[in-house]
């Protein structure tokens, strides 16, 4: 018998790695079984109450935000209800925290502070709503552009014009990309977005003159 058959033959010695490890292995495997209790209490409870605390305690915040005048209150709240920051800080991980970035973005954008704007609209997480994500991608390159960050404006809009194609939102972002191309310089990145606006939206608003548009690009592509 060779060597490497009597090793294999050879009962398993007190020493072995599986006795030596045995009770730390049991171990191991009571703690996976603990580990999964506990992610299915957080996801199924602890997250779901805190989800349903956010959603009731944010509505007077979204009362505000239509109103200019109310801005500060739906940011920082009032003495009664919490506002948009308070919901996105302490309910983190909630579609309540995740919806309140998306309205800060929007109101950092019509009180000009761009790069707050920026910021919320950045921990947006996508949520598949054909309405919600290309708007927080929309507003993204709405507030790189007032920064004058073309480049990632220019990404962001192309992304939000892509994200949901549709008539009402993706002629408006296809738009603002060509204008942000022609700052950039990219011509014919501009005259390919007016002409998709032509070709795939005939019947939207920004379509109504974009042969203007696609005649200004064309003239400067080289």
């Amino acid at each position: 018998m060779s060597t490497t058959e009597k090793e294999i033959n050879q009962p398993v010695r007190k020493g072995s790695f599986v006795l030596e490890n045995s009770k730390s292995l049991l171990f191991i495997a009571a703690a996976v079984v603990v580990l999964i209790g506990i992610y299915i209490w957080y996801q199924n409870v602890y997250l779901k109450s805190r989800a349903e605390e956010a959603s009731a305690k944010m509505y007077k915040a979204e009362q505000y935000v239509g109103v200019d005048s109310l801005a500060t209150k739906a940011i920082s709240g009032d003495s009664g209800y919490p506002g948009f920051e308070q919901i996105a800080d302490e309910y983190a991980n909630t579609k309540s925290a995740n919806l309140a970035n998306l309205y800060l973005g929007g109101i950092y954008l019509r009180k000009g502070e761009y790069k707050k704007a920026a910021e919320s609209l950045g921990k947006y997480s996508e949520t598949g709503s054909p309405v919600a994500d290309p708007l927080a991608l929309g507003l993204l390159g709405d507030a790189y552009s007032e920064l004058k960050d073309y480049k990632q404006a220019a990404t962001f809009y192309k992304k939000a014009a892509d994200k949901a194609a549709n008539k009402f939102t993706s002629p408006m972002f296809l738009k603002k990309l060509g204008l942000v191309n022609e700052q950039l310089k990219d011509f014919k990145g501009a005259q390919e977005a007016y002409e998709k606006i032509k070709s795939e939206y005939p019947t939207s608003q920004e379509a109504a003159m974009i042969d203007e548009y696609i005649a200004r690009a064309q003239a400067q592509v080289k």
